[in-house]
């Protein structure tokens, strides 16, 4: 990359750094009552500008929690959840674009091994990974817009997932926001509102959960190694479909003869590459059945049929002594 290039992405990761020690620096200053005392002094711009620091405060790592709160308490809980969310939707943006603009390219050269898998298996669930991570409170949120500025996802669908998965929380905590103020001001009704706003914490708390348990409930349909030998000495057409990294596809454990190697992270990107050579069933493998399941979802959104998964994976083929090959003389035709 050369120095002109190189500049304004060197200035643009100061100014965020400078901003984000000052904002450690004076963490105990941000007072949402001083907030309040300004922002009353702006009449109709008072909105515009706190979407504006909203914005600012989401890029230079500000905690959230005190803007969501602040909303409530001085918008309401339905304009203030309105603005919450278009501040906290703006600043993700804007984040993952820095993060993208000023480090994209350096990670995708750097990152190998463990990283890069993990790196592929969040861009192969692509804004399903973004809707998790926003409905799970766990997830540092001002860390988390720049770390997926790092992957190949794609920024509208980062934006699209974010807002929609950022609702719940948003009204939660402007809730909260907007009865602690109205608690303090005597309204005995603000208790409800706060049970309210407690009571979707807890829900949200418990949807990746419960997301986890539909997913899993969702049938996976396998095929057991013996019932996938007798397949292939059939010689019935079927293509098998080795979704491990290259390394492992040639690794210890090999891979099945005839096997054609995709790794679950390129998949989405080669599935014509994969309807145009595909013949009969799809018998998809990986180390374990773990990569093999996410795979087989994605050849069915994809239109696939009759795609199953080997239970146990090759760790559990190798253990039973069925047949593997390492050195790729079995010629598989998209070995990669």
């Amino acid at each position: 990359m050369n120095a002109r290039r190189l500049a304004p992405r060197l200035l643009l990761l100061a100014c965020v750094a400078l901003a984000v020690i000052w904002v450690g620096l004076n963490r105990s200053r941000l007072d949402p009552a001083v907030l309040d005392t300004w922002l009353a002094g702006l009449g109709i711009w008072a909105p515009v500008t706190y979407v504006g620091l909203y914005v600012v405060g989401t890029v230079v790592f500000v905690p959230g929690l005190l803007f969501a709160l602040a909303g409530g308490a001085l918008f309401g809980p339905v304009w203030g959840a309105i603005l919450n969310l278009l501040g906290a939707t703006i600043g993700a943006g804007l984040a993952f674009l820095i993060a993208r603009y000023v480090a994209g390219d350096w990670v995708a050269q750097k990152v190998a091994g463990r990283l890069k898998r993990l790196i592929n298996g969040v861009e192969t669930e692509g804004w399903r990974f973004v809707a998790f991570v926003r409905l799970v409170p766990l997830f540092p949120f001002n860390l988390t817009n720049y770390a997926l500025g790092l992957t190949r996802i794609g920024f509208w669908p980062y934006v699209v997932a974010s807002l929609i998965c950022m609702v719940p929380g948003a009204v939660a905590y402007t809730w909260l926001g907007h009865a602690g103020r109205e608690a303090i001001a005597g309204d005995t009704s603000a208790i409800r509102y706060g049970l309210l706003a407690l009571g979707l914490l807890a829900t949200i708390a418990f949807l990746p959960r419960l997301i986890s348990r539909m997913r899993k409930g969702e049938a996976t349909t396998w095929t057991e190694p013996d019932e996938l030998d007798r397949k292939i000495e059939s010689g019935r057409p079927l293509t098998i479909l080795d979704v491990r990294g290259a390394d492992e596809f040639t690794g210890p454990l090999g891979h099945i003869p005839g096997a054609v190697n995709i790794p679950v992270g390129e998949l989405d990107r080669r599935l014509d590459e994969l309807r145009s050579s595909a013949n009969g069933d799809v018998a998809v493998v990986c180390r374990t059945d773990r990569r093999s399941a996410a795979a087989q979802a994605i050849l069915r959104n994809a239109g696939f049929k009759n795609v199953v998964v080997l239970r146990g994976g090759m760790e559990r083929w190798a253990a039973l002594g069925r047949k593997t090959v390492r050195d790729g003389s079995d010629k598989a035709p998209m070995a990669t």
